[in-house]
């Protein structure tokens, strides 16, 4: 026994009386450990944020001037438009929220907005706008050209006048993909007034021929946004142009739908183009998901395929309008596209059904 504490206690005194290899290390300027002058700050993500300057995202207190936003300068900020005059305001670029307060008298484009775009208190604006909700209240007399994924809603407005989205810049196509916006998910015209008056309408669509330039004309060329290559020319339109529900000529349309595949708006875009030089409408067009349950129920379609296609992405849907169109996009289906995956009204006497089971299925999916 005391040979054993005899060992223990030698070699505990050894320790103690041993420099550990730090205490041997450390000099006269040494300093605890922890608190080393050479040890670099912690970083957080918040400190290696880009700053943003509150005042590069607002456009305030303008008067008789042509202001906005180039390609490539907002970046899906937010946008705050307020108090202005008598002004041209071009926001050529994303955004995830814009609201316009109090203006008068202005020409207004707004480039794809992921969330909402708001109005009030405005009169006298021409705009053209596209995003995911469009919403006015204490407006008047106001034209927009709209691209909206949802159901605008007018409230407390007066003298509100709709047409159709019409515009090209050679960005705008990525603009809308940044904004998570679909080219055919467009409500332009089935407008919501929140606050009805009985007698009295206070919105109406513009007339088929209204020109979009002549809204709200393209930036001149003293103006920063002279080089922005600006089309209003429908054919030429990122959003196509639709006539909306209320305007169908014929009592005949036709549901034509791509299902998804590597050209599958590029195909949609021939088929528009073919069927109007043919003298066809479009009447709308809607991009919306469908699992095979949904394909079954709203197609009355258990073929094994377009089961099969439906898990693969969105489908993109089309309504046309003409007498004989069912005809002609039968046609054009086994002639251009046999070799897409496609669905298009069998005859004329089902096709009226094919496009309400479809439009009231896409409408149901997305809210409206």
């Amino acid at each position: 026994m005391g040979c054993f504490f005899s060992k223990k206690s030698k070699r505990k005194a050894k320790e103690e009386q041993t420099p550990t290899a730090l205490e041997s290390n450390a000099g006269s300027n040494s300093v605890p450990l922890g608190s080393s002058s050479d040890e670099a700050p912690k970083q957080y993500s918040w400190d290696t944020r880009e700053k943003v300057d509150p005042k590069d995202y607002m456009l305030n207190g303008l008067k008789d001037t042509t202001v906005g936003r180039l390609p490539g300068t907002l970046k899906g900020q937010q946008l705050v438009i307020q108090d202005c005059e008598n002004c041209n305001i071009f926001v050529f670029d994303h955004s995830a929220t814009i609201t316009v307060d109090d203006c008068v008298n202005c020409r207004i484009f707004l480039g794809p907005v992921k969330g909402s775009v708001f109005f009030r208190d405005c009169k006298d604006v021409h705009c053209v706008v596209a995003c995911q909700q469009f919403r006015t209240r204490d407006c008047k007399k106001m034209e927009v050209f709209l691209c909206c994924a949802t159901q605008p809603i007018i409230e407390s407005s007066t003298g509100m006048r709709f047409g159709c989205f019409q515009f090209y810049y050679p960005e705008l196509a990525f603009h809308f993909k940044d904004a998570g916006l679909s080219i055919f998910n467009n409500n332009w015209s089935n407008v919501h007034d929140f606050t009805p008056v009985s007698g009295e309408n206070n919105w109406s669509l513009l007339a088929e021929t209204a020109a979009v330039l002549d809204s709200v004309p393209p930036p001149g060329p003293e103006s920063e946004f002279k080089a922005v290559r600006v089309s209003g020319d429908a054919s030429r339109s990122i959003v196509p142009l639709t006539r909306g529900g209320r305007r169908k000529d014929s009592e005949e349309s036709c549901l034509f739908v791509f299902f998804a595949g590597d050209y599958t708006t590029a195909n949609a875009r021939k088929l528009i183009d073919a069927m109007i030089e043919k003298g066809f409408l479009l009447i709308q067009t809607k991009e919306v998901a469908m699992r095979p349950e949904d394909v079954k129920r709203v197609f009355q379609n258990d073929n094994a395929d377009l089961l099969e296609w439906s898990t693969k992405g969105s489908v993109t849907a089309l309504e046309l309008n003409g007498d004989g169109v069912v005809d002609a996009c039968r046609t054009i289906a086994n002639e251009v596209f046999n070799g897409s995956k496609v669905f298009v009204s069998e005859n004329k006497s089902t096709s009226s059904r094919d496009v309400d089971n479809f439009f009231n299925f896409a409408d149901m999916q997305m809210g409206l």
